[in-house]
């Protein structure tokens, strides 16, 4: 899919990508226990792609920035015209910074995690960061800037040298009498004062030692808090975006969307406000909530019922209607107590253009045309098997994990992720048969089987890929082969803007990878 403002093209079929290794930070050793604060809880690329945010339950932000981009000589296709290959990205840690302290709230006896829980960067300006970091209750603009380090050198004098028969009196006399005069002050007085008989032994002192600042060339990065926008939410916030116009951003948690502007954090507007008078009459709640790519007045959010609501501002300034409601009218073959859970979308996204519309519940990824809203363009099925395992699943809240999708730059395709941290990435484009399924890991495709070419696009619902765990079979596995381990997810991933890389957290560590 390419283009903008109104009209995405779905691009023609390529064939599967090549997934290669190309980081880790914070990989585990084995038997090693990963601390609760260390899990990464948020993912996010900037829009250049040469930046790299992750935030953690422990509510700290961890920045990373791309190297190879910096080092590059020359255009990149004049590198690949040469006999030396095109690097992969490369990023490397530049600075963290504690975003989110543990709160309570006293009104309502209830105690504030830290946990970040979305991160949206902002524009740049000046050289320096700008994003937006969330937990549970409130929003924080951070500026980050390179800023020159001072250093503290070596003392005014030489520590060694002292001077004697009261040279030092005439001269501390002087540097001070000269020191007053530039300033304005009053040398009688101080002449006076250094005129008593005690002010210095006989033989004198040690010249006096004062320590000198210096600014080196050295640069180190600096985070400051800009502004904290608060008391604006009674339930925990689950999405922020920033909208075109770069000067306003949503916030939304289960029942309420908030209009902000960045640059007023005491007030903000709700404009979509789902609470029934009566909480018992509340049959769905907000799940998540995206501005438009390019078109500020227009934005869309899901909820707990599986559809997508688009909203226009400039309809109303509360809009309780929607502009179009996006639903899976296709009947379940078989409905059961899971059915609504399993529907609920925890995710969407946008595509570059904004025409297509990226959701993700439970079991499945389904990709939405914003004219089109008689049903999903196309629906593919992320862990089909564990649908038989959906009561274990519901027992152990597993099913009430959230997953986050994403898509390339161009749009041909979309991935997310599932248990065992695995995720995998699909082909969108009209004949695509592409379906990979990789592992968080430095051998990303060892759980690969070899399976039949994907069906025609009409039977994406029937698609399913075998993945084994080495080793033999697992506990968890079932007849086929299939097999899970719902202790270990892969919740959050980004896809690079650009380029076909994708940055994807497995608890603590994240890894990227690269076609």
């Amino acid at each position: 899919m390419k283009g903008g403002g109104g009209g995405d093209d779905v691009g023609a079929a390529s064939g599967p990508l090549d997934w290669r290794f190309s980081q880790v930070f914070g990989e585990r050793s084995a038997g090693e226990e990963v601390q609760e604060v260390d899990i990464i809880s948020a993912i996010e690329f900037d829009k250049s792609g040469d930046h790299l945010a992750t935030g953690d339950r422990g509510g700290r932000v961890v920045l990373f920035e791309r190297t190879d981009s910096k080092n590059a000589s020359g255009a990149r296709k004049d590198l690949e015209g040469t006999d030396y290959p095109v690097r992969h990205p490369e990023f490397r840690y530049k600075t963290e910074f504690q975003s989110h302290e543990p709160e309570f709230d006293y009104l309502k006896s209830l105690e504030i995690e830290e946990k970040i829980n979305k991160i949206r960067w902002s524009q740049t300006a000046n050289g320096a960061l700008f994003l937006l970091s969330t937990n549970d209750k409130t929003i924080k603009f951070w500026k980050v800037q390179e800023k020159k380090i001072k250093k503290i050198c070596d003392v005014n004098t030489d520590s060694s040298r002292t001077l004697g028969n009261g040279s030092v009196s005439s001269s501390s006399n002087s540097n001070v009498t000269d020191s007053c005069l530039t300033n304005g002050g009053l040398p009688d007085k101080v002449n006076n004062y250094l005129s008593l008989d005690d002010s210095f032994p006989p033989g004198g002192i040690p010249s006096l030692q004062l320590p000198a600042v210096t600014t080196s060339l050295e640069t180190s990065p600096v985070a400051r808090c800009r502004r904290v926008y608060t008391h604006a939410h009674d339930y925990h916030i689950n999405s922020i975006s920033h909208n075109s116009d770069g000067e306003t951003f949503i916030s939304a948690d289960d029942l309420r969307i908030n209009l902000w502007n960045l640059e007023i954090s005491n007030q903000s507007f709700n404009i979509v406000d789902v609470k029934p008078a009566n909480m018992e009459d509340l049959t769905e709640v907000i799940t998540s909530a995206e501005f438009h790519p390019t078109h500020c007045n227009t934005l869309a959010y899901s909820s707990s019922k599986g559809s997508i609501r688009l909203i226009d501002l400039r309809q109303s300034a509360l809009c309780d209607s929607h502009s179009k409601l996006f639903e899976d009218t296709a009947t379940p073959t078989s409905r059961s107590f899971f059915t609504e859970i399993i529907a609920s979308v925890s995710d969407i996204k946008f595509a570059k253009g904004g025409r297509y519309i990226l959701s993700r519940d439970y079991m499945t990824l389904k990709l939405w045309d914003i004219n089109m809203d008689s049903g999903p363009v196309s629906t593919f099925q992320v862990h089909e098997q564990l649908r038989p395992k959906l009561c274990d699943l519901y027992e152990n809240d597993s099913i009430f994990d959230k997953f986050e999708c994403c898509l390339s730059g161009d749009g041909s395709r979309v991935a997310t992720g599932s248990y065992s941290n695995l995720f995998r990435v699909f082909g969108v484009s009209p004949g695509s048969s592409e379906t990979t399924t990789l592992e968080a890991s430095r051998n990303p495709m060892r759980r690969q089987v070899t399976t039949p070419a994907r069906p025609s696009r009409p039977s994406l619902s029937s698609i399913t890929r075998v993945v084994r765990r080495g080793g033999g079979e697992s506990p968890g596995a079932d007849v086929n082969g299939n097999s899970f381990d719902h202790t270990t997810k892969l919740l959050h991933l980004a896809w690079h803007p650009t380029e076909n890389s994708i940055a994807c957290a497995a608890a603590n560590s994240l890894y990227m990878y690269y076609a």
